[in-house]
């Protein structure tokens, strides 16, 4: 079945570029030009991945991300970000509030594609059955792979897709240092020069949801220099 993608830009030229190359890809787009279309065009088509434009007449990207999250009739469908404001503060935002990707314009029309293909190969992937149940245990910490949940102390916590796969990595491999390249490629599928400040983000808010003291980690510690690991004794 054709995969569907809303493309949401107010810049009619990028919306058109993107169609081009995504239906040339083979995919199905949707397109809309500011962010209360978006809503209405996800709630009643359901595509399988978004492209969002960040500064947008009628709810910005921020919003709509946002709303998409907190409604769980869409809260799973991934999100790439388009972005023409290259501080970090904006990026970071975005990340915070549930988007799994970004790109800043001007942009490569490719690397978007790229991208896509990425983002909704770990989705299938993430969706795929086990042969058998697969649960991941850490001290206070319960991932479930099959149903996708995690646990802390009995109490049930809500992970971003790309907080899930850190997690999953970090309890797969107790006590051994991931590189970032490692944590990149198994958090968002692919590494490259610019994604640290975005994989910092994910690794905060993780620590936030899962630690006790997010400020002094038992779980998921920092080595310098290097990338992270899960402390052997939480095992």
């Amino acid at each position: 079945m054709t995969q569907r993608i809303l493309v949401v830009d107010d810049d009619k030229s990028i919306v058109k570029v993107l169609t081009a190359y995504l239906e040339q890809s083979g995919y199905q787009v949707l397109t809309a030009y500011d962010g209360e279309m978006a809503l209405y065009i996800l709630r009643r088509e359901r595509p399988d991945l978004v492209i969002l434009d960040l500064m947008m007449p009628r709810r910005d990207g921020y919003e709509v991300t946002n709303l998409v999250r907190n409604d769980k009739s869409l809260s799973t469908t991934p999100i790439i970000m388009l972005t023409a404001r290259v501080e970090d503060s904006d990026k970071i935002v975005g990340l915070e509030l549930g988007a799994d990707d970004y790109i800043t314009k001007p942009f490569n029309a490719r690397e978007v594609v790229a991208r896509v293909k990425s983002l909704l190969r770990r989705v299938q992937l993430d969706q795929s059955p086990s042969a058998v149940p697969h649960v991941l245990v850490s001290g206070h910490l319960k991932l479930d792979l099959d149903q996708h949940t995690l646990l802390v102390d009995s109490a049930p916590i809500e992970l971003t897709r790309t907080e899930f796969n850190l997690l999953e990595a970090f309890l797969s491999n107790p006590g051994y240092t991931l590189t970032r390249d490692d944590l990149l490629e198994k958090a968002v599928g692919y590494a490259y020069e610019g994604l640290g400040r975005a994989l910092d983000t994910h690794i905060r808010n993780l620590r936030r949801k899962i630690e006790p003291d997010p400020d002094n980690p038992t779980y998921i510690q920092t080595v310098y220099g290097v990338g992270y690991r899960l402390a052997e004794e939480s095992k």
